[in-house]
């Protein structure tokens, strides 16, 4: 009787450490992927053309005073090309703001569309251009490319969007899905 009192409480102390390191270790865990998820996360923001919650990718906005972009167009189509074509297209916008536009950052949705802007201050009433290229080397089929410009503005991401159908050069052929 006695040996099972000792193996009975043993088991129970053995166990009970068991559980508190498991639980320990648990809480920290927690915290720590609590932690990282948290730190440097920027907030999500809108897409006018897709209401859907983005997260923007972590690109510092300009500080100082916010300013106003606006755009002649923010949606270029550029119909039906052959696979391999690159099209091309810019985007005039103007500082309509009181400050100086500074643009830190312009980014494509992939490595197929490659925009160029200003680097420079656009002055308040002044205009300037981003220019869009677009790569369609295999990328067949309808194409909604978008670009985040990241500016001293409110919000401080801005859309711009290259939409299209890219089509297989005459002769090739799709491969077809057999069941």
């Amino acid at each position: 009787m006695l040996k099972f009192i000792k193996v009975s409480t043993m088991s129970l102390l053995v166990a009970a450490a068991l559980f508190s390191c498991q639980s320990t270790n648990k809480d920290v865990r927690s915290e720590a992927r609590e932690s990282l998820e948290t730190a440097n996360q920027p907030a999500a923001t809108i897409d006018p053309n897709n209401p859907q919650m983005t997260a923007p990718e972590e690109v510092a906005a300009p500080t100082g005073p916010i300013t106003v972009m606006s755009f002649e167009e923010t949606e270029f189509n550029f119909g039906t090309v052959v696979d391999g074509e690159k099209v091309s297209h810019s985007y005039k916008f103007k500082n309509t703001g009181k400050e100086p536009l500074i643009l830190s950052n312009a980014k494509g949705s992939c490595g197929c569309t490659v925009p160029e802007w200003p680097r420079d201050p656009i002055a308040p009433g002044a205009e300037g251009v981003i220019t869009v290229q677009f790569d369609s080397k295999n990328k067949k089929g309808p194409r909604n490319q978008k670009v985040t410009i990241t500016a001293n503005t409110n919000p401080p991401q801005t859309f711009i969007y290259l939409k299209g159908e890219v089509t297989a050069p005459e002769g090739e052929t799709t491969p077809q899905v057999t069941q």
